[in-house]
């Protein structure tokens, strides 16, 4: 018992002693990065984003939330698409991941939307349309939540907190999800990673291969722990129950065949089939929303912007318009 104490105190002392983490991605984004320097714990910290000006403008802006495994690069052909249409692209890679410092802080969707929030302000940008993936999707309710007055129109893409995890799913320890992370590879992400597609593609790769570059820094084991921590954030906070206080039109884009849940291995193949069931999930959330409505993408899994993007993105700008 002495021994389990003394460890894990050893575990805890390392972990509060990791410096945060700086952006080191090396694989070129699409568009320019630009930072915004943000105060939080303490610390200050650098938030890094695309900032897209279209060529012919129609005057309304868009913001773009990526998923837990990802960053703003993957939102390429969309910014692509939504520039084309006249929108002024916002896409951030939020506090914790890619070119963004990755502190060692807690981490809330309600701190998450409030730094959006000032990256917007600075911009002078006061009405926008907000668009989420996956954590992305939980995101991005909870700052039209906190901040409806900005907000013209909702899009969750295969957005996780559809159902709380917390139900189903045994909790986890920050320590166990931190040493779980520590024994991340490439290997692993890419086994991840396939799960979210019916049938994997080579152009995936990069994706991948994005994911895995902190395991090559010197202070991976400081991102591991904030990888914890934002597990941690999914797990603890859902966003379902307040899916009736939206009031903004919302529209859920989810592929027809995503089964995804956070922390899928910790249960049995039972239980799995009775969860992740996205269009269904997604049905259910639309009617508990004032102005909800799906689409449903044949054949795509959990990231229909990659896998079918000029279904999605025709979708995605016939809505907006």
């Amino acid at each position: 018992m002495l021994k389990k104490i003394i460890c894990n105190a050893i575990l805890f002392i390392a972990i509060m002693s990791f410096a945060p983490s700086s952006h080191s991605q090396t694989i070129d984004y699409p568009y320019p990065i630009q930072y915004y320097v943000l105060h939080e714990d303490g610390q200050s910290i650098q938030m890094a984003y695309m900032d897209v000006k279209p060529g012919n403008p129609n005057g309304s802006s868009v913001i773009l939330f990526h998923g837990k495994n990802f960053n703003g690069f993957y939102w390429k052909n969309v910014i692509d698409a939504l520039s084309k249409a006249g929108y002024r692209i916002i896409a951030p890679d939020q506090v914790g991941w890619g070119k963004s410092t990755k502190p060692n802080m807690k981490y809330t969707f309600e701190i998450l939307a409030a730094n959006n929030k000032q990256l917007l302000d600075s911009l002078g940008i006061k009405k926008i349309n907000v668009i989420g993936h996956s954590m992305g999707g939980m995101l991005a309710t909870r700052f039209a939540l906190l901040y409806p007055q900005m907000v013209n129109k909702l899009i969750l893409e295969d957005p996780l907190g559809l159902e709380d995890y917390k139900k189903f799913i045994p909790l986890q320890p920050i320590e166990a999800l931190y040493k779980k992370e520590l024994k991340g590879t490439y290997a692993s992400y890419k086994k991840y990673q396939q799960s979210y597609y019916p049938t994997w593609k080579p152009e995936y790769e990069i994706l991948v291969k994005m994911q895995a570059e902190p395991l090559q820094q010197k202070d991976f084991s400081s991102v591991a722990y904030v990888n914890a921590l934002t597990w941690q954030m999914i797990y603890e906070q859902p966003v379902l129950y307040e899916f009736k206080n939206l009031r903004m039109p919302v529209l859920l884009i989810v592929g027809q065949k995503d089964r995804t849940i956070l922390g899928k291995n910790l249960i049995d193949k039972k239980k799995q089939s009775m969860h992740g069931n996205f269009p269904a999930l997604a049905k259910k959330a639309a009617a508990l929303m004032k102005n909800g409505r799906v689409i449903l993408i044949p054949d795509a899994g959990h990231i229909p912007h990659i896998q079918t993007p000029e279904i999605f993105n025709a979708d995605v700008v016939n809505y907006l318009k």
